[in-house]
């Protein structure tokens, strides 16, 4: 398969997927983080160019709940519509399977309700990171986590809080990080089983 990571330098999705012997590529304004195939530039520049899987990481800035409170800002609005748009000609590219993450926010409410709100704890790795995915002809990512079955068990145990604040709020990991780039990057567990389970 010919498969685009759109909007990712770090290649945890690009480098899954060529793990298993897929034409893989990323592609991102920034230059990647590890070698392997990246086209430095953007994304929609190559939509066009007979991917047969897109897996889209929008820029989630303007568009997750998370900044609701800077929302009214001055000028926000537009950046927020950009956002939207972009969001969309991903989910509306001309290839004939996409997945589109990003966390709780815009979408949800002026696009549709994701197809399903994933964890990384799902898939192995001890991280709480609720990520919301938008599917076109894909199925939902299997995971297991009810041992004493025929099924092996895929999750891993429900992360505890790195911190618990008066008034019971959890803290977890995502709370701390203030680089949005290592926040945006995707678990290598998560990677995996798309490139294992959306592979063939």
């Amino acid at each position: 398969m010919r498969v685009l990571a759109a909007c990712e330098h770090s290649g945890v999705v690009r480098e899954a997927f060529a793990a298993l012997g897929h034409d893989a590529w990323s592609c991102d304004l920034l230059p990647s983080l590890q070698p392997g195939n990246h086209i430095q530039g953007d994304a929609l520049s190559v939509l066009r160019d007979g991917w047969d899987l897109l897996i889209a990481h929008p820029p989630c800035q303007y568009l997750s709940y998370a900044g609701m409170r800077h929302w009214d800002n001055p000028g926000r609005a537009e950046k927020r519509e950009a956002a939207l748009c972009f969001f969309m000609q991903m989910i509306n590219a001309p290839v004939p399977h996409i997945c589109v993450e990003n966390p709780r926010g815009l979408p949800c409410q002026a696009y549709r309700q994701p197809d399903q709100i994933i964890h990384p704890y799902f898939f192995g790795d001890p991280a709480l990171k609720r990520t919301c995915l938008w599917l076109k002809k894909l199925p939902l990512l299997w995971y297991w986590d009810e041992p004493g079955s025929m099924f092996e068990v895929t999750a891993a145990p429900l992360p505890k809080p790195v911190s618990v604040e008066a008034g019971g709020k959890r803290r977890h990991w995502t709370d701390s990080v203030r680089d949005p780039q290592v926040r945006s990057r995707t678990f290598p567990s998560v990677a995996a089983a798309m490139a294992a389970q959306w592979g063939t």
